[in-house]
């Protein structure tokens, strides 16, 4: 029997999907997917949001989360790539506050509750270079894992924070870029006294024209800076 070629494609593309379904925290994995992570809707297909005006760009949650893992301020948190990060683009982590006495399992992070708490970007070009599509310019490209630092004035309290990899080969037009991400249940513990901001909201705070949401090789390009606001650097 023969496979038509374009079924090949497919089939490669949708191996060449990922989520993010486990938390690590100082170096450790969870031993099994969504425990502290939220379960997302791609959870069978892997597939990313394309619609950056979705409710989905929230956290792409199916179901409620279960548990919430504690984690000090200063410390290091991060996220398993199921299986690796296999396309290029950013990476950011975003946190939002749960207000005091709700349910952190249920609640609904609508409204401008989110920061930008750390950012894998591309690498600036040296002089006469230019951007590729290798790892070279994306040190989260086929990585198994991403991580970050909290901010050691981050009040303490209940967190959500949301992992989010953008993907941008087929990111050429605009509706192009797929963006994978999933959000995770936290409480930080020995925290400070920072006030983290600005505060954005999803969606909302993408625009599908966004220039951190498009990419060509053509012309050449030099530069690229990841869309939403600055990292909150505490």
């Amino acid at each position: 029997m023969k496979i038509l070629p374009s079924l090949l494609l497919m089939a490669a593309g949708a191996d060449a999907h990922y989520r993010f379904s486990k938390l690590i925290i100082n170096g450790t994995p969870e031993p099994r997917e969504w425990m502290a992570v939220r379960q997302t809707k791609n959870y069978q297909g892997n597939q990313g949001v394309t619609d950056v005006n979705s409710p989905d760009m929230r956290c792409f949650q199916m179901r409620p989360g279960t548990t919430t893992a504690t984690v000090a301020a200063g410390s290091k948190l991060g996220f398993v790539a199921v299986s690796s990060i296999t396309h290029f683009g950013p990476v950011s982590f975003y946190m939002a506050r749960v207000p005091n006495g709700v349910d952190i399992n249920t609640w609904e992070p609508a409204g401008n509750v989110w920061f930008k708490v750390a950012e894998i970007s591309a690498v600036p070009a040296p002089p006469g270079g230019q951007l590729t599509s290798g790892e070279a310019t994306w040190p989260a490209y086929n990585k198994q894992s991403v991580e970050f630092t909290i901010p050691p004035s981050l009040p303490s309290g209940k967190y959500l924070v949301r992992v989010e990899s953008i993907a941008l080969h087929q990111a050429q037009g605009v509706g192009g870029a797929q963006i994978y991400l999933s959000c995770a249940q936290v409480e930080v513990t020995g925290g400070g006294n920072g006030v983290p901001g600005p505060l954005v909201a999803f969606p909302g705070a993408y625009r599908a024209n966004d220039p951190g949401l498009l990419w060509s090789y053509y012309p050449v390009r030099t530069s690229y800076k990841a869309p939403g606001p600055e990292v909150w650097r505490g």
